[in-house]
């Protein structure tokens, strides 16, 4: 089958679907409204559900009953909206309940803007919540990896019971772009839902779906078992590309639409003299740290953000601060450009080039 031309949103949808998730909860925002308007209409088409809640309270709450259940179950929204569903996010990690939150990001604090952002990683890596919890966190650069990427984060939600987060900015969920849903993929062995809360027909205990632990002890042996299974995906589903660092001076740290304007930078600067590579955290947690002990020509790293530098505190962590680490970075919806991120990169460098000093 040839490839489609579909906008990020739309393809979101479709990749839910081809997943199967049959049951989405959400509430319309900008710039994902696509997403929702297009399950509307698709889900009822393979037996789903589509559900526009009064709130996205309301709609996170829906899922952590719809995922109870066992289902597929999924939201969207855009940086408040999911703001707003912190609180159902953490009754979800407590409770194991698995399912899949997409936040195509717009600039915040607040109501802040509706152009694209990155300036919620700080919410979606570090738990935006109460408790001891973590989430898995993909990140699309392209919308063939959005499809790809929403594929597997119903896969990781059901391996480890847990909700995942899909993270996008709002470039990716309004470009148009070639996707091919027909490519071949990995499928993982997942165990059936015999924890799941439905009907039995008495033929066994009633299942339980609950993040309510009264007893100290209890709960205390409960935030192990999930540390149990954070330590499990820290070391099983960490991704991400490494781009021209076999040799590179400075290597960039990007993530998102961010890597690919910084891909077209290193391919300038190259043309330059200049050895400068990338690497891409397709996971923001858990973070690639093993990517930072494969640059042994390294002398600095540049971080590249749209936000004012959430990141940087991870690749300080990543590289155990042996290198220094420098920012460059828009917000408030500004999009970082070559040649800004390429000045900056030759400040850092001291303006030396294959022909020497300048």
């Amino acid at each position: 089958m040839a490839k489609i031309l579909m906008k990020g949103n739309e393809a979101f949808g479709k990749a839910a679907i081809e997943a199967g998730c049959r049951y989405f909860f959400g509430y319309p925002i900008t710039p994902q409204s696509e997403l929702p308007e297009y399950l509307s209409r698709e889900l009822p088409k393979v037996g789903g559900a589509f559900v526009q809640a009064e709130s996205e309270l309301a709609a996170i709450n829906m899922v952590y009953g719809a995922g109870g259940s066992g289902v597929r179950a999924m939201t969207s929204s855009s940086s408040p909206g999911v703001a707003l569903k912190q609180e159902g996010i953490t009754y979800c990690a407590g409770a194991e309940v698995p399912c899949v939150v997409l936040n195509i990001m717009r600039g915040g604090p607040g109501l802040g803007t509706i152009q694209p952002s990155q300036s919620d990683y700080y919410m979606s890596t570090k738990g935006g919540g109460n408790g001891d919890y973590r989430t898995p966190v993909f990140a699309p650069a392209s919308v063939q990896e959005a499809v790809d990427m929403i594929i597997e984060a119903f896969d990781v939600a059901d391996q480890y019971r847990t909700p995942v987060m899909v993270v996008a900015d709002g470039m990716i969920g309004q470009m148009m772009e070639p996707v091919d849903f027909e490519k071949e993929r990995k499928h993982r062995d997942l165990a059936p839902k015999d924890w799941a809360a439905c009907g039995h027909q008495n033929k066994r205990k009633p299942n339980v779906i609950n993040s309510l632990y009264l007893q100290s002890e209890e709960l205390e042996k409960h935030n192990q078992k999930l540390e149990q299974k954070y330590k499990a995906i820290e070391e099983n589903e960490v991704q991400y590309e490494m781009y021209k660092t076999e040799d590179a001076d400075l290597v960039f740290v990007a993530y998102g639409t961010v890597s690919r304007i910084v891909k077209t930078t290193i391919e300038s600067m190259r043309k330059e003299g200049y050895k400068v590579g990338l690497i891409r955290p397709k996971t923001l947690w858990p973070y690639p740290n093993e990517a930072f002990k494969k640059i042994p020509n390294a002398k600095n790293l540049l971080v590249v953000e749209m936000s004012l530098g959430q990141m940087i505190d991870d690749v300080k962590l990543a590289c155990e601060c042996k290198l220094p680490v420098h920012f460059y970075g828009r917000s408030g919806g500004m999009i970082p450009v070559p040649s800004d991120i390429a000045q900056k990169a030759k400040e850092i460098m001291g303006e030396v080039a294959l022909g020497g000093a300048k």
